[in-house]
């Protein structure tokens, strides 16, 4: 890794055919002894970064994941159908036609600026002789990241959910009739969900009986069902974690109070006895074929001036739009990330301090529009009704919805 410093590039070798330098010469020794010494806990603590980044992050691994060592955008393909011949004659001929076998890309490209996060230090020994300091920047850095990469990839699955299918995909323009079952992604857009996060079991029963009807929606268009997300914030989590558990006396009347999600068999065994609080953030709920997660970084409210995540296409009104939770199925939304995290660092002497800053580049697109669905408290009329309400234009110039 190398580093910038405030006399050149110091890579943290030496001699004369140490790569990123001809000699010795051409790297002056910088404040704090000789050049290379007072760097030594930069790529530990970067390494530490990356491992508090990845243990914070709550979507890294529910969406399409691309890694790219170099350029600014990655292509992802989507292949039309085969064309079908369903009664083949002696002597006829297949000649196939122009829609076989299509295929076109999805270009998502890297954000024109990284995500960064920095501080400031008088006593930068600190970071090379204090463990219990340096691991703490190293995890407030790697959670700051991790959180506001989160947000980005939350606003781009509310973005899917609230798009149509492109009206000009290839896997549309072979199949036709009883072969075409590619269609919308279903809005689930309700005043009742105004109540859930706030202790309210209908409302989240509500939200469980969407995860069933999402998942056929799966099955209608033969998508993979093998893994299905629904985020919420913690509290609608406890909220759905806790449903059937007994309240006032009246609920343990005759046995009742027999919680749901309280690893009981007779219940369908779905959560876990209530000796465990699920008190993690990195703790998961099953029902039917979907993980519920949960996170502080749903985006809820609205991406404007202080609050903003990103770019402009990842700043939209959440809140006005009624955000509630996102369902989804990981094809529905791709991440791109530049290898690597850079970190820099510079002495100020008009400060007397050392700056640090942490930063990567990363983008994010969406891939299939009918994998993710929005839940809203808001009763919008139709999914161009909600983009209205978010403030988005659409990710793609065509699309049937």
């Amino acid at each position: 890794m190398s580093v910038s410093s405030g006399t050149g590039t110091d890579v943290n070798f030496t001699g004369a055919s140490a790569f990123g330098r001809t000699s010795n010469a051409s790297v002056a020794p910088t404040t704090g002894g000789a050049d290379g010494t007072n760097k030594l806990w930069l790529p530990i603590w970067s390494g530490e970064v990356m491992t508090a980044y990845d243990q914070y992050r709550a979507f890294s691994s529910a969406t399409e994941n691309r890694t790219i060592a170099s350029g600014r955008v990655a292509e992802f393909p989507i292949m039309g159908t085969v064309a079908l011949k369903s009664a083949w004659g002696a002597g006829e001929e297949l000649v196939g036609n122009t829609n076989d076998h299509t295929s076109k890309t999805i270009a998502v490209q890297l954000d024109a600026r990284p995500i960064a996060t920095h501080f400031e230090l008088d006593n930068i020994d600190l970071m090379i002789s204090q463990w219990e300091y340096r691991s703490e920047l190293a995890r407030q850095a790697g959670q700051t990241l991790a959180n506001a990469r989160d947000l980005q990839v939350g606003a781009y699955l509310v973005r899917a959910a609230a798009e149509g299918v492109l009206s000009d995909d290839p896997r549309l323009a072979g199949a036709t009739g009883w072969r075409n079952s590619l269609t919308d992604s279903p809005m689930y857009a309700d005043a009742a969900f105004s109540t859930l996060g706030t202790g309210d079991a209908d409302a989240a029963l509500l939200l469980l009986s969407k995860l069933e009807d999402f998942m056929v929606h799966l099955q209608e268009i033969d998508a993979d069902t093998s893994s299905v997300f629904c985020a919420v914030d913690p509290r609608t989590f406890h909220d759905i974690r806790a449903l059937g558990v007994a309240r006032e006396s009246a609920d343990l009347v005759g046995g009742s109070g027999r919680p749901f999600f309280g690893g009981v068999a007779d219940a369908g065994g779905l959560g876990a006895g209530l000796r465990d609080g699920m008190a993690n953030l990195q703790d998961r709920l099953e029902y039917m074929g979907v993980t519920i997660i949960k996170t502080n970084h749903m985006p809820t409210f609205d991406a404007t001036g202080a609050n903003s995540i990103g770019e402009a296409r990842y700043n939209l009104s959440f809140a006005t739009a009624g955000v509630k939770a996102v369902i989804w199925q990981p094809k529905a939304v791709a991440q791109l990330q530049s290898t690597g995290l850079k970190v820099d660092t510079v002495d100020d002497i008009r400060r007397n301090t050392t700056f640090t800053v942490a930063s990567m580049m990363s983008g994010t697109g969406v891939l299939r529009p009918e994998c993710a669905a929005v839940v809203t408290d808001i009763a919008h009329a139709n999914k161009a009704g909600l983009r209205t309400a978010l403030g988005m234009t659409q990710e793609f110039v065509n699309t049937s919805a």
